[in-house]
């Protein structure tokens, strides 16, 4: 007992010591806080210098006027200073905690440019300002600085991402759910963001090559590493989550115009307009770096619009180089979710005294409530070494894809990453990659991640076989009535060349059977719900459609869809049979080839009327058969693979589309001759500071003569919900044309507007525009009141006319709205400007969308 005794009174010696001394370090702090104001105006001033007097040490006010400053240093006396004001020196009490509140008279001699009015608040401008003509050299000098400025350029990277559930609580972690789970807890950094524990979930490192070449331009990037979290397929797409990440932490290039945060554009501190968004003010020069450094500290005119605050630090030796960045967003900026955004680039001098990004870190909270509670952290760092330029790169470094993956890449040992990662990592980082293996073998866990998965996939996983989806499962119209459906598909543990899907559905009112079987067989030997796509599949489908409904993202039968406006009573049955191959390429660009046999027979208000010898006689059944080829391209498209579609990760980049079908008379007892080609484009432009535009330009054309189920039935809505590709105030079936073009356009304005009014800017809404043309017509040998051995166009019971060709005048409709209500509802007042003579038709009306934005 008395051996093991010393040692323990010794260790409790030790803590008893140095438990003493930390408590006298901290007896002897001296805190300090308070806010500054203009003496005049009364107004609080932000990014005013504060230094211990005599040294460099200090801080700043942030955007309230307010600071906070520690120290255990022998100092007596502070001194505040900013740009247009005299300097003042304030004593205090060392070793206590005391506020200090700072008034600053205006200098009169260094304001001469600035007007004061009527005893009002000084007024920022930028002329004769002499931040503002320091960052006008910076713009001038922009191009120079730039990477591509050089002929050649090539360097390493290391790149690395890492998501955790951030500002945890001891309530959270304790609980029983959690009780298997408490090895995946780490100690949270609470001076980057608030809370005591952090649930790290992801993790991602890269080391890549980069080569660019000027004359001409090319770029190549060769992965050397690849290395992640790999959560199991069955529940989460880890391509997918990679892309989504990657569009959300994107690389911070400041000399570009426009930069890409959080999927939003960001106007850059030093982009040709920035002048007009943001003020400056030189808060400080830097004297002891070679060449001199100027301390430029900007903030938003307007606090809720998407810009930067922060400082940038510009070399004074005549190149106005960025050497270093710190920035992040203001508190009360019209983003989403973001509670701290903290931007962070460090520049090193390369062998021609210009400078280069060494690395930048983008670190991000997100959370439902602003300043508490359970949130979600993603850090990304990146470090750029082996900087070389100007040099000879030979032609054969740029054969080939522009980033291709090297050998093993993706299977890396730990000794390889030990050796080449350009940054540090830390212990508790690295137990991430084993922490989740260990995780995802929890019985308990799978469990959780299937109910999950039942609620926003809406597929129960089985093993080999999977039901759903849920929301199928009951819907109702007018003609089917009261409908139950049940379904599922085989999954990648049946088979991984063989899939098989099938549902069977049930109208009450019509009491019929509808039924779906298909088989498809994976040509590589992949999943067919992944990219790249290369399968060849047979299907039969008997089900119902209304006529011209082409959902990209949902089923006609989800039960939501069933709330419909107006008169929708027209419905067809329908009998497909299809062979499809469809082969994807890596470069997004993918091929389908189809043959279909198509049976369709009106129901509802719906009948297929043709003249034989002057007497209308009903058609019970039309039967087509047909070639297809379509053509799709989507240059640099990144999208999240959920369990029955893609979601695409909206872009800057153009998606191309062009289809061909011909119709086969005598084929499988098709009864038409007939070629349809129809082509679109979709793109997004960003228009910095008015937000940004969904454009979409479409086209198609019909040779042949055809009844008009066969022609280009317009894209309707008769549902409440706003839909971004169809007519929200037009009625299915109600035009039909053999030659068509539109135009869609769709504008966000981000709150540009809104940010600006007093009270309304607190709610963080914003404002949408839409508007779509619709240019068409009928042939006259595909109009039926000029060729009676066609289909006669459907009438309401009342002998109204209910189809339509389109005349000289477009169809014309839009919409004005307001966004991001309660942080996820969009609602439209839409007008419909013209054809308002027809039967059954609103000229204006009110649609809602769900939709989750940042």
């Amino acid at each position: 007992m008395i051996k093991n005794y010393k040692p323990v009174k010794s260790i409790g010696l030790a803590i008893i010591l140095c438990l003493g001394f930390v408590l006298q370090t901290f007896a002897q702090q001296t805190i300090i806080k308070g806010v500054v104001k203009d003496a005049v105006t009364k107004e609080t001033l932000p990014y005013v210098t504060i230094f211990f007097n005599d040294t460099k040490i200090g801080t700043q006010t942030d955007l309230d006027g307010a600071y906070n400053i520690v120290t255990s240093a022998n100092y007596n006396s502070l001194k505040f200073s900013s740009v247009g004001y005299q300097a003042i020196i304030k004593p205090f009490t060392k070793g206590t905690s005391q506020t200090i509140n700072v008034v600053l008279q205006p200098d009169a001699q260094s304001l001469s440019e600035v007007s004061i009015i009527g005893g009002k608040r000084v007024k920022y401008r930028n002329k004769d300002n002499p931040a503002v003509e320091l960052i006008r050299q910076v713009i001038a000098n922009r191009d120079k600085n730039r990477l591509t400025n050089y002929n050649t350029v090539s360097y390493k990277e290391y790149e690395k991402m890492v998501f955790s559930m951030s500002n945890l609580s001891e309530k959270f972690k304790n609980r029983k759910i959690f009780r298997n789970y408490q090895f995946l807890f780490q100690e949270q950094d609470s001076t980057l963001i608030g809370g005591k524990n952090l649930l790290p979930l992801y993790i991602q490192e890269k080391l890549s090559e980069h080569y660019f070449s000027k004359s001409p331009e090319k770029n190549k990037t060769v992965i050397l590493g690849e290395k992640q979290v790999d959560f199991d397929n069955r529940y989460i797409d880890n391509q997918g989550m990679k892309a989504y990440f990657g569009r959300m932490y994107q690389n911070i290039e400041i000399y570009d115009n426009n930069i890409s945060v959080m999927s939003n554009e960001f106007l850059s501190p030093i982009a040709n307009s920035a002048p007009t968004f943001y003020k400056y003010f030189i808060t400080d020069t830097i004297k002891d770096q070679i060449p001199n450094v100027i301390e430029l500290s900007f903030t938003p005119r307007n606090k809720a619009d998407m810009l930067f605050e922060g400082q940038i630090y510009i070399t004074m030796d005549g190149n106005y180089a960025v050497r270093k960045a710190s920035f992040g967003v203001n508190k009360n900026i019209n983003l989403n979710f973001v509670r701290a955004l903290k931007i962070d680039l460090d520049f090193e001098e390369n062998t021609d005294k210009r400078y280069y990004l060494s690395k930048s870190n983008l670190l991000a909270d997100f959370g439902i409530s602003k300043n508490k509670g359970l949130g979600f952290t993603g850090e990304r760092s990146v470090s750029y070494k082996d900087f070389n330029t100007n040099i000879t790169l030979p032609d054969t470094i740029f054969k080939g894809k522009p980033v291709e993956q090297a050998v093993g890449a993706t299977t890396r040992t730990d000794d390889f990453w030990k050796n080449n990662r350009l940054d540090s990592i830390s212990p508790n980082q690295l137990k991430i990659y084993g922490n989740i293996d260990t995780l995802q073998n929890l019985p308990s866990f799978k469990k959780t991640m299937q109910i999950v998965t039942l609620l926003f996939a809406g597929y129960q996983n089985f093993g080999p076989y999977e039901v759903g989806p849920v929301n199928t499962f009951y819907s109702f119209n007018n003609v089917e009535g009261f409908r139950l459906r049940i379904g599922g598909r085989t999954t990648p543990e049946l088979s991984k060349r063989f899939y098989f899907e099938n549902y069977a559905a049930y109208g009450f009112k019509d009491e019929k059977w509808k039924f779906f079987l298909s088989a498809t067989y994976s040509i590589n030997n992949k999943s067919i719900y992944q990219f790249p796509q290369n399968y060849i599949r047979a299907s039969f489908q008997r089900d119902t459609k209304i006529p011209g409904q082409e959902l990209q993202f949902v089923q006609e039968d989800n039960f939501l869809l069933s709330f419909k406006r107006g008169v929708n009573d027209m419905l067809l049955y329908n009998d497909f049979y299809r062979l499809d191959y469809v082969k994807e390429f890596e470069n997004h660009f993918s091929y389908a080839l189809g043959l279909k046999k198509w049976s369709q027979s009106p129901a509802g208000g719906l009948s297929y009327q043709t003249f034989n010898q002057q007497v209308l006689s009903n058609v019970n059944q039309l039967t087509t058969s047909e070639l297809s080829l379509h053509l799709r391209y989507a240059p640099n498209e990144k999208f999240y693979q959920g369990k029955i579609y893609r979601t695409p990760i909206v872009d800057r980049y153009p998606v191309f589309n062009l289809r061909y079908t011909a119709g086969i008379k005598g084929l499988l007892g098709g009864e038409y001759n007939y070629h349809n080609i129809m082509g679109s484009i979709d793109k997004r432009f960003y228009l910095s500071q008015l937000g940004y535009s969904d454009v979409t330009v479409e086209g198609g054309y019909i040779a042949g003569t055809v009844p008009f189920p066969l022609l280009g039935i317009h894209r309707a809505n008769q549902t409440y919900a706003y839909q971004l590709n169809s007519y929200n105030l037009m009625n299915f079936l109600e035009f039909v044309s053999d030659h068509y073009a539109s135009l869609n356009i769709d504008h966000n304005f981000n709150g540009f507007f809104f940010n600006k009014m007093p009270l309304i800017s607190k709610l963080k809404l914003r404002e949408m525009v839409s508007f779509k043309a619709l240019f068409g017509g009928l042939r006259d040998e595909n109009n039926p009141a000029l060729n009676q051995n066609l289909y006669q166009l459907p009438k309401y019971e009342t002998g109204a006319q209910r189809t339509y060709a389109l005349s000289n005048t477009p169809y014309l409709e839009g919409s004005i709205g307001i966004g991001n209500i309660f942080k996820l509802l969009r609602v439209d007042v839409v007008k419909r400007f013209n054809y308002l003579n027809h039967p059954e038709v609103s000229e204006w009306g009110i649609r809602a969308r769900v939709k989750l934005d940042f």
